[in-house]
């Protein structure tokens, strides 16, 4: 039997994708102007940005524990085992509530085999990983070679990422208050990385060329084969951005691909709008 893969809407890849790999979609949940809604399922990331701007801060909640209890039951009563690559449990409690609703279930049906993995990663961090899975998956992959690959990648990924304003990070405890002082002045970006699963600033840089040309240095100290690679790039309603960055990382790496996608509404919530986010492995499988 083909191994299941489960993602949440963390990891910004489209509902299509869902769709064609029959992947098992895990919403984050989004508050706006007293509404909820379902990332990815029932908003579009755009409102969220649009909200921003005019001064309004949603709020984000993780997926739902009796839709986890729900699919985990299903899956139990149908035998089928899975992989379940979620969102860095340093920036959300979705991973420590599925491990939790997984014991659980796993008292009713005690031979039901679900993996879930702590990727340490966000965005298309984790989306990337989810993508090589779905594709093994695919290909009727056995579940241990899934999870090498995936457990290879998680530890490999690197996030670089840049956003218009620290302040709606801090404002969401994924920064530090003091991290957000440069907020910006004098036309400083803050450049940030992910270390351990968390969001950490690493260099403050003048302007928006010297940035992504910075970003394509660490990308060649710390990248190991670009060529060889899909690179991703997520963005916050700043397709002109990501343009410029997918070209000049075509131009400088030639990589096998460069796949982008817009941050969901969850993610978005917490970043703001402008945001642009690189990744690529620093070592390959």
């Amino acid at each position: 039997m083909q191994v299941k893969i489960l993602a949440d809407s963390a990891c910004d890849l489209p509902l299509d994708f869902y769709n064609e790999y029959n992947v098992t979609l895990f919403p984050l949940k989004v508050q706006l102007n007293g509404i909820e809604y379902e990332d990815v399922k029932t908003i579009e990331p755009k409102l969220v940005y649009d909200a921003i701007r005019n001064g309004t801060v949603p709020k984000t909640s993780q997926t739902s524990p009796l839709l986890f209890e729900q699919v985990f039951t299903n899956m139990a009563e149908n035998n089928e085992d899975g992989i379940y690559i979620a969102l860095s449990s340093a920036l959300s409690g979705t991973y420590q509530t599925a491990v939790m609703i997984l014991d659980q279930v796993k008292e009713n049906y005690p031979n039901f085999h679900l993996t879930i993995v702590d990727t340490k990663c966000a965005s298309l961090g984790s989306g990337l990983i989810v993508m090589e899975a779905a594709r093994l998956a695919a290909k009727n992959t056995p579940k241990e070679e899934i999870l090498q690959n995936v457990l290879f990648r998680t530890q490999h990924m690197e996030h670089l990422f840049t956003v218009e304003d620290l302040d709606y990070l801090a404002k969401g405890g994924r920064v530090s208050k003091a991290s957000a002082f440069l907020g910006g002045l004098l036309n400083i970006k803050p450049l940030l990385n992910v270390e351990d699963g968390k969001l950490v600033p690493i260099e403050k840089i003048r302007g928006k060329k010297k940035l992504l040309r910075r970003i394509l240095e660490i990308m060649k100290e710390r990248g190991t084969d670009l060529n060889e690679q899909i690179i991703g790039i997520s963005h916050a309603d700043n397709d002109e951005t990501a343009s410029e960055m997918q070209k000049m990382i075509d131009e400088e790496f030639h990589p096998k691909d460069v796949y982008i996608s817009a941050i969901g509404s969850a993610i978005g919530a917490h970043t703001g709008p402008g945001t642009i986010a690189i990744f690529f492995l620093n070592q390959l499988p």
